[in-house]
């Protein structure tokens, strides 16, 4: 049981850091606001990006919320796992 929730620990943190990881490639082109996709990305992304965006003021038009998000993603992910193997 422990090992079916240290799996689903990790695949959830991967998918995010892939649907944050494009949701920065998106924000460098323009993409269709209408694309199913991209509004899928946006509003999955949007919940974990606002609050710390809100947190940091852009640098110079640069938003590094991502990389912090990422960065949470990291060591929330590391916690839960070292948690849940110490529970075995």
């Amino acid at each position: 049981m422990v090992y079916t929730l240290i799996d689903l620990v990790q695949i959830i943190s991967k998918v995010f850091y892939v649907l944050i990881l494009a949701r920065v490639i998106l924000s460098w082109v323009s993409p269709n606001p209408g694309n199913p996709l991209v509004g899928f990305i946006f509003r999955v992304t949007e919940p974990i990006m606002a609050p710390v965006r809100n947190l940091i003021p852009s640098a110079g038009g640069m938003d590094f919320s991502p990389i912090l998000v990422l960065a949470g993603i990291w060591v929330a992910e590391t916690v839960l796992v070292r948690l849940l193997y110490g529970m075995v």
